[in-house]
């Protein structure tokens, strides 16, 4: 079986894939790109359909985020300018992005953008399980300190000299 080279990279998708409200996200303008459609015609059908797109599917950005996804994101800068606030679409509204737009490139690229969010899962799972295994170390390792500070007190102890040995006196 040949695999069908995608028509964005998925490593492109990746890098457009944000973390709002603890949610990994792609703006609208961006999904518009990735669909071959305008953030308007895109924008249009989400409102046809509004019923399709619950609040964990989608969300629009407040103020304070729009602002910080276009300092953050150079690509992004012509949102500074626009006066409507950015929807951003989760993995699942996405999804449900492309299904509604129904063309065939929406439909071929929600395949790589799903895959784009399902390596970046995968990337902080690894991440996940590096983070314990490096605290587990950390543990360790102050038990250890703990250990040598002791021993290196004992040394200390040993190398002092001994006290000179007192004079015994003549006499009484």
């Amino acid at each position: 079986m040949s695999r069908k080279k995608s028509i964005i990279p998925v490593e492109k998708i990746k890098q457009r894939i944000l973390l709002i409200r603890g949610e990994k996200v792609i703006v609208d303008a961006d999904l518009a790109e990735f669909y071959g459609v305008t953030t308007k015609r895109l924008n249009e059908q989400i409102k046809r359909n509004k019923g399709r797109f619950p609040h964990d599917f989608m969300f629009r950005l407040s103020v304070k985020e729009k602002a910080e996804v276009v300092a953050k994101c150079d690509h992004l800068s012509k949102l500074k300018y626009s006066k409507a606030l950015p929807h951003v679409f989760t993995e699942h509204g996405a999804i449900m992005a492309a299904t509604v737009l129904n063309s065939p490139r929406a439909v071929e690229t929600s395949v790589f953008i799903v895959r784009a969010f399902v390596k970046l899962r995968r990337i902080i799972a690894d991440n996940q399980v590096l983070s314990r295994k490096i605290v587990q170390i950390e543990r360790r390792l102050a038990d250890h300190d703990e250990l040598i500070i002791e021993v290196i007190q004992v040394i200390k102890q040993l190398l002092k000299p001994d006290p000179p040995p007192k004079k015994r006196q003549i006499g009484f």
